[in-house]
C-alpha cells in the first residue's frame, strides 16, 4: 500500500543533511534508526502543497546558472524545489540505500508548459525503477509538479547506488551513442562555483564545497555540480527553447574547480544535441539532448 507524507514548506536542509551523513560512520552508521533497511524500494510518495517562488531567490539561481530574467522559471528551477524531499526519501532508514556516496547519472526534465514566476504548484516525489548496474543499482527518483490537477512539469533522477547485486543494465541508457558536440564556447569557472551554487540550490554535499572536504571522498579537489551543468548549457540554448520539450542529460566525468570547458550544441531538424567537453583534452562532462514534448 502506498503511504503519502504531506509538507506545507520544504524540509528543512541542514538536519538532513546531517542524517544522510550519519550511515557512512563507524559504528553509528550500525545503530538502530540510523543503519538503512535491506529490501525494496518505500511505497512513499512524497507531497509538498503550494510551492511558491521566492522572486529574489529565482533572481539568484538565474544570475549563478546564466539565465537572462523571464516571466517564467527555467525547466531546472522545480527541482530546487524537490531537493530537500530528496533527502527526506533517501534518508529515511526505510530506503535501503544509504545516501552518501550515490552517484547521480542522467536526469530527465519534462517541461509541459512553462512555469509563470508567480504561479503556484504541487510537488510529488516517489522512488521507482530499481534496476540492476554494473556497479550497483539504478534507482529513479521521479518528481511531479502540478496546477490545479494539470501536470506541467516533471523529472526523473537516475541514481547509481553502489551495490553487490548489480549487474549489466537491462534496459539501453536514453543517450546511448550520443556523443556530446565540440564547441567554441568557453566558460571559466571559479574554485567558488559549488558553493555559489550550493547556496542556491540548497545542497551542499562537501564534494563540491572546497579541496579538502572532496579530498576525504576521492576527488583531486572539489567537483561542479550536474545540476549547474545542465542548468548552464539550459541558459545557453535559451532563446531557442520551445514552451514544451524534455531535455535528457547524462552525467560524464566531474568538472574540478577551478577549470575551463566547451560548451556545443548542434540541431536537427527539431532535437538539439548539446555538450560540455574539457577545454583543454575534450573529455565530455555532459551529453544531453533536447526534444518537443
Amino acid at each position: 500500500m502506498t503511504t503519502t507524507r504531506t509538507f506545507d514548506k520544504a524540509p528543512a536542509g541542514l538536519p538532513l543533511m546531517v542524517k544522510a551523513a550519519l550511515p557512512a560512520l563507524p559504528v553509528i552508521g550500525g545503530l538502530p534508526g540510523i543503519k538503512h533497511e535491506k529490501g525494496g524500494l518505500p511505497r512513499t510518495v512524497l507531497r509538498r502543497t503550494q510551492v511558491v517562488t521566492d522572486l529574489a531567490h529565482l533572481e539568484r539561481y538565474n544570475d549563478v546558472c546564466g539565465f537572462a530574467r523571464a516571466e517564467t522559471v527555467p525547466a531546472t528551477y522545480p527541482h530546487i524545489a524537490a531537493h530537500t524531499l530528496h533527502l527526506t526519501l533517501m534518508t529515511d532508514t526505510a530506503f535501503p540505500f544509504p545516501p552518501m556516496g550515490a552517484v547521480h547519472l542522467r536526469n530527465r526534465i519534462t517541461q509541459y508548459r512553462p512555469i509563470g514566476r508567480e504561479e503556484v504548484y504541487d510537488l510529488t516525489l516517489r522512488a521507482d525503477a530499481d534496476e540492476p548496474h554494473p556497479k550497483g543499482r539504478l534507482i529513479s527518483l521521479v518528481s511531479e509538479a502540478r496546477i490545479g490537477g494539470e501536470i506541467v512539469w516533471d523529472e526523473t533522477m537516475t541514481v547509481l547506488f553502489r551495490s553487490r547485486t548489480g549487474g549489466d543494465e537491462t534496459t539501453a541508457p536514453p543517450l546511448a551513442g550520443v556523443e556530446a558536440p565540440e564547441g567554441p564556447v568557453s566558460w571559466t569557472l571559479g574554485g567558488d562555483l559549488g558553493r555559489r551554487y550550493g547556496a542556491v540550490s540548497g545542497d551542499r554535499n562537501p564534494i563540491h564545497l572546497y579541496p579538502v572536504t572532496a579530498k576525504a571522498f576521492g576527488f583531486p579537489r572539489q567537483i561542479a555540480h550536474g545540476m549547474w551543468t545542465k542548468a548552464r548549457s539550459l541558459a545557453a540554448l535559451q532563446n531557442r527553447l520551445p514552451d514544451a520539450y524534455t531535455v535528457d542529460v547524462e552525467f560524464k566525468k566531474p568538472i574540478l574547480l577551478p577549470g575551463t570547458v566547451r560548451f556545443g550544441a548542434s540541431t536537427d531538424g527539431d532535437v538539439t544535441t548539446f555538450g560540455v567537453r574539457d577545454a583543454r583534452q575534450g573529455v565530455p562532462h555532459l551529453v544531453g539532448r533536447i526534444t518537443p514534448a
